[in-house]
C-alpha cells in the first residue's frame, strides 16, 4: 500500500510522513528529496538552474515510478505536486492519499519561520505573505480536495494527525 500525503508547504507532510511511517513501518519516501537526491542539487538550486518546468516533469517521472512500486510506502509530496499534469488523478489510482487540510493563518506561522527553504515564497516580503499564502492555497484547494481522505490539522498535535491517518486507513 502507497500512502501519499498532500498539502499545502507548511501543512506538516514531512513530519507527519516521518511519524506515520515509523509507526506503521512503511517505507518513508519524501518526493522533493528524492528530486534533489537524483538531480544531485537542492530543489532551489533546481528551480534556479534548471527552472521549474525541468523540476515539474522531473517530479511527474519520479512520481509514477514510485507510485508503480508494490512497495509499502508513506509519500510525501511537494506542494506543488497534485497541481500539474494529471497528479492528482494518479495519485488517487494508486495510493491512498491524504489532504492535511491546514489553515491560513497556521500556514503563515509556520512558513514565515523558514522562507529561505522555500523557493516560492523566499522574495515574498512578510507583509505580502498572508496575500500569496490566501490567494495560492486558493487555486490548489480544488487539486488538494481531491483526495480520498481530509484531515484537519489545525490545534493538533502530529501524533494526533497520525492517529486519524491510521484510523481512516483502517491499518
Amino acid at each position: 500500500m502507497i500512502i501519499s500525503l498532500v498539502g499545502y508547504m507548511g501543512s506538516g507532510k514531512s513530519h507527519i510522513s516521518k511519524i506515520l511511517s515509523d509507526k506503521i513501518d512503511f517505507k518513508l519516501i519524501d518526493l522533493d528529496r528524492e528530486i534533489s537526491r537524483r538531480n544531485k542539487l537542492t530543489i532551489p538550486e533546481i528551480f534556479e538552474k534548471k527552472g521549474e518546468i525541468y523540476f515539474r516533469k522531473q517530479e511527474r517521472e519520479i512520481l509514477e515510478e514510485l507510485l508503480a512500486t508494490e512497495e509499502n510506502i508513506v509519500l510525501s509530496l511537494g506542494g506543488g505536486t497534485p497541481v500539474y499534469y494529471n497528479n492528482m488523478e494518479i495519485i488517487n489510482h494508486n495510493s491512498k492519499s491524504v489532504f492535511l487540510r491546514t489553515s491560513i493563518n497556521t500556514l503563515i506561522e509556520r512558513i514565515s519561520k523558514q522562507k529561505e527553504k522555500r523557493p516560492l515564497i523566499a522574495n515574498i516580503s512578510d507583509e505580502n505573505l498572508p496575500e500569496f499564502i490566501a490567494k495560492h492555497l486558493f487555486e490548489r484547494n480544488e487539486f488538494y480536495s481531491k483526495a480520498q481522505f481530509i484531515i484537519g490539522t489545525d490545534s493538533k498535535e502530529p501524533e494526533e494527525i497520525m492517529n486519524e491517518i491510521i484510523e481512516k486507513l483502517y491499518l
